[in-house]
């Protein structure tokens, strides 16, 4: 489950207390067991999938979470899987790991692996939430965050898309306090 560090150094492990502390930007952190569990650990853990196991891995999740298009609206999702050596990793780390805005709602499924959240607070602190597996994110429009894979440069997560230009990122220059 997430572990959210606070800019004061104050580690939360304590999944309510990350939750409220979210609450301020809105944003939605939950946890879903059911997801994974009907995965395959080898599926979930091999470095490379191939087109049709990314397709099947989109399928079943959808199928599982047919309540999240209600909620978000999304319209189509996809499988993200960044490992050591992804080719587009320097470009997908340069690309969101600088503090942005989205102008749609930013949905995840962390399948496998670790990430990296920071988030600006309304007053301007921020904290960083590292995200693991059967985690959910739910990010409205506009809150100022970055995202990065952990140490381990692994992981595989379920994009929810309502546009794709939504997912552009709008930088807004804001520099990073700590990392994790």
């Amino acid at each position: 489950m997430a572990i959210l560090l606070l800019d004061n150094g104050i580690t939360e492990s304590n999944f309510s207390e990350i939750v409220h502390e979210l609450k301020s930007l809105n944003i939605k952190l939950r946890n879903y067991e059911l997801g994974t569990s009907l995965l395959s650990s080898e599926l979930l853990e091999q470095e490379t999938v191939t087109e049709s196991e990314k397709l099947y891995i989109i399928e079943l999740h959808n199928s599982l979470f047919e309540f999240l298009q209600k909620e978000t609206d999304y319209h189509w999702s996809d499988l993200l899987n960044i490992h050591p050596g992804s080719t587009n990793l320097e470009t997908w780390i340069v690309t969101y790991g600088r503090y942005h805005t989205h102008n749609a709602a930013e949905v995840i499924y962390l399948l496998a692996g670790e990430m990296i959240y920071g988030f600006v607070k309304p007053d301007g602190s921020q904290v960083q939430l590292l995200l693991q597996h059967q985690d959910y994110l739910y990010i409205p429009i506009g809150v100022e965050h970055w995202c990065s894979p952990s140490a381990s440069l692994h992981f595989k997560v379920i994009r929810y898309f309502t546009t794709v230009e939504g997912w552009m990122p709008n930088y807004t220059g804001t520099h990073q306090q700590f990392k994790i």
